[in-house]
């Protein structure tokens, strides 16, 4: 065998096993968790069973909060294993092999193989990727398509003609539109282009298109028209009144209004540059202290290769500041493009003394986070107490076995690598978290052990609604129920009054309630508490319930959904 093609075997052996340790560990060991999970594995499992894969449902009722695309690739997962536990993290998996193959082979061809090598490996030890990918987040598979439409783009505005990549670019931007209506950013790489171009940046390939520069809108629309197209001929045909709700709150309240005039997440403009690149983005945020001087340099010297994708970056992070609506998550499918903006210099920073310590340092902090926490534990230290009693168990033994493992090979990347002490201590609490916390927690956790028990306490023959319901109630059913609508929280009296007016309505029906939603409709009503999920007591409620609640409840909002 040449070294020509050992050396990206060997690149493609330690890719695999990044994603392996950092990404993989824990698929099939738990259940879904709140806040985001159970509904997305709720409405993928549904689309299974009820047949209906144009409109995304929670309980029954339409979700108006996100495009289906991702819901198709989870029910297709779902659909093969007959699991929602075995399946509903590998399109996470997925999405992080394809982006770290994707950011691989970019560097490589912008810059070398040992820059794709060390490029990616950034990509999977900074602290947000494993994070996100480690989840069953929309986000995951948003930032595959996201930088597989960039990667197509700039295969084509950097290395081409490439014109089929150009086509790729568009249409992986359009079915990441109908993941999360931000997949069309990667096409904002267009503006720029032009503007670097006219200033003599190399390598920008001058070539003549003509009309199919019209490729990428095409392959855009096409995208999109995947699911929009068959949707609104859907409600133009039913003319329901609940149809074209859905379709004016996905298309203009969640896109629009969401972005320009959000009701929650609400943050100042600099939210990113100060809470989530200093943190999330570690270790390749502290990379910045050497890589500003080295871009400013490559700007001078009109260098493409790292502007056109940094400017993208500069775009993206512009575009969300601009809201006022923030999550730490907006910002994550930058991050693949501003390492591949790195790329170039990344084998001479990882030869530098200074960041070897880094790594070491990061490492050691991890270690040094676990010996204080396992100090405060033995001490018995007050704040720990909510903590331990939502963990449902002793966490000392997972985190000594990380402290002794860890720091062996602490060690050991000191006296040889000291590069590779970070990427050693995130596998290693990667590992610990996966086989030796997550099972543990997993039943309160995901809240399958108390909805089973709360469904103990109420008999088969006895009607039985939810109110302030959580997704992960309904993963968890073994009868039918009664809901009053997904995610009312901003109208939380008008479903208690909903509710009252449906236990009211015939005699021995229960009532699941959190212990929020009881005053002023349950407050006479009997009652008993059955446990903790989702940070709320929830209490079993029957008979009396405030006359004046019940009058005011609308029956139309009665949902009921049968798992």
């Amino acid at each position: 065998m040449s070294a020509t093609v050992a050396k990206p075997n060997k690149d493609f052996f330690w890719l695999s096993l990044a994603a392996l340790s950092l990404v993989a560990t824990g698929i099939g060991l738990r259940d879904p968790w709140p806040a985001d999970e159970p509904r997305f594995a709720l409405i993928a499992r549904d689309m299974v069973v009820g047949g209906d894969w144009l409109f995304p449902r929670v309980g029954g009722d339409l979700y108006h909060d996100k495009p289906p695309l991702y819901f198709w690739v989870l029910a297709a997962g779902y659909w093969l294993t007959g699991s929602i536990r075995a399946s509903f993290l590998i399109p996470s998996f997925l999405a992080a092999c394809g982006t770290l193959a994707l950011v691989y082979d970019l560097a490589r061809r912008i810059a070398s193989r040992e820059a794709a090598l060390a490029a990616a490996a950034l990509l999977a030890c900074t602290i947000q990727f494993p994070l996100v990918m480690r989840s069953a987040q929309i986000d995951a598979t948003l930032c595959f398509l996201i930088t597989l439409s960039l990667y197509g783009l700039l295969r084509h505005l950097l290395l081409g003609p490439a014109w089929g990549w150009y086509f790729i670019g568009g249409l992986a931007a359009g079915l990441g539109v109908i993941t999360k209506g931000v997949g069309f950013l990667p096409l904002l790489v267009l503006l720029p282009y032009p503007f670097l171009q006219a200033r003599g940046f190399q390598p920008l390939p001058r070539f003549a298109g003509g009309a199919r520069w019209s490729l990428a809108p095409v392959g855009f629309l096409a995208g999109v028209a995947l699911w929009l197209v068959p949707m609104l001929a859907t409600v133009a045909r039913s003319a329901d009144p609940t149809l074209i709700a859905y379709r004016n709150g996905i298309l203009f309240q969640q896109t629009v209004e969401r972005y320009a005039s959000a009701w929650h997440h609400v943050q100042p403009w600099y939210f990113f540059i100060v809470n989530v690149i200093p943190t999330l983005w570690l270790p390749t945020s502290l990379l910045l202290f050497w890589l500003v001087p080295r871009w400013r340099a490559a700007l001078r010297e009109r260098d493409a290769r790292v502007w056109l994708p940094l400017a993208w970056v500069l775009i993206a992070l512009a575009f969300f500041s601009a809201s006022t609506g923030k999550r730490d998550i907006y910002l994550f499918p930058a991050l693949p493009a501003l390492i591949c903006a790195a790329a170039p210099y990344l084998p001479e920073l990882f030869r530098h003394r200074g960041v070897r310590y880094l790594s070491l340092a990061l490492g050691g902090s991890l270690l040094l986070g676990a010996a204080i926490l396992i100090v405060l534990l033995a001490l018995g230290r007050q704040p720990f107490d909510a903590e331990l009693e939502a963990l449902g168990f002793d966490p000392k033994i997972p985190i000594i076995v990380f402290l002794a493992g860890g720091s062996l090979l602490w060690l050991l990347a000191w006296r040889w690598r000291p590069l590779l002490a970070w990427p050693a201590l995130l596998a290693t609490l990667a590992l610990v978290w996966a086989y030796g916390i997550t099972p543990r927690i997993d039943a309160q956790r995901s809240g399958r052990g108390f909805i089973q028990h709360a469904l103990a306490q109420v008999p088969p023959d006895r009607e039985l609604a939810f109110a302030g319901a959580k997704e992960q109630f309904f993963l968890y059913l073994n009868r039918p129920v009664v809901n009053f609508g997904h995610a009312r929280w901003r109208e939380q009296q008008r479903e208690a009054d909903d509710a009252a007016r449906w236990l009211n309505a015939a005699p021995g029906r229960v009532l699941l309630a959190p212990e929020s939603m009881l005053k002023p409709c349950f407050e006479r009503a009997l009652s008993r508490m059955v446990g903790k999920s989702s940070r709320d007591r929830w209490s079993l409620v029957g008979l009396p319930v405030d006359p004046k609640c019940a009058a005011r409840g609308d029956p139309s909002h009665v949902i009921r959904y049968s798992p």
